[in-house]
């Protein structure tokens, strides 16, 4: 009883890895099969598949040109040869196919979450753009700040002129009023002191 407590899988551990082919349901399922033909047409379109399957040719019509009659297996028409060609056509074809047919449907599916972002951006950008001029609607009624400081300048233009004015505020950014204020204390003599 030991010894088949021993063996039962335990529920804490995972179990191993047993290497089957095509025995369990997954390894037949058209997914498998579609993975497949992807990566059998991805070979086929590489340039060693094209090397190897020339060098295949060559290799073959040497063999049966050259060799002592013996050991030749397919004579000048190469029937076998063409018999085999085809037969990898007759393959190659339908394993292609399917693997277009996945690769459109990926750009399908790329194409709608595409289309579905861009409806999605749209739809923000359009929003920020009527939040921008409603922005724009409201700061034509509000007084920015060089507004009302164009405003105190005028004012105390005005009031200077009317002599109501004991000293001026300087601007830290208004090199004009600070000339003009060192101008002034230069001509009277004696400066105006808040």
């Amino acid at each position: 009883m030991a010894e088949r407590r021993d063996r039962a899988p335990r529920l804490d551990q995972p179990r191993e890895a047993k290497r089957q082919f095509l025995t369990r349901p997954e390894a037949l399922s058209s997914e498998a099969f579609g993975v497949l033909s992807e990566k059998f047409a991805r070979y086929m379109g590489t340039a060693y598949f094209l090397i190897g399957m020339t060098v295949f040719v060559l290799t073959w019509v040497v063999w049966n040109l050259v060799a002592p009659r013996d050991w030749r297996f397919d004579d000048y028409p190469f029937i076998f040869l063409t018999l085999m060609l085809s037969l990898q056509a007759s393959y190659a074809a339908p394993l292609i196919l399917l693997a277009q047919n996945r690769q459109a449907d990926r750009d399908r599916v790329m194409l709608e979450q595409d289309r579905t972002r861009d409806e999605r951006n749209l739809a923000d950008t359009e929003f920020l753009t009527r939040e921008v001029a409603a922005l724009r609607i409201a700061m034509r009624d509000s007084a920015t700040r060089d507004f009302v400081r164009g405003e105190l300048r005028d004012l105390l233009d005005e009031m200077e002129e009317r002599g109501l004015v004991i000293g001026r505020l300087q601007d830290p950014q208004d090199s004009d009023a600070s000339d003009t204020a060192n101008a002034r204390t230069d001509e009277g003599g004696s400066s105006r002191a808040t």
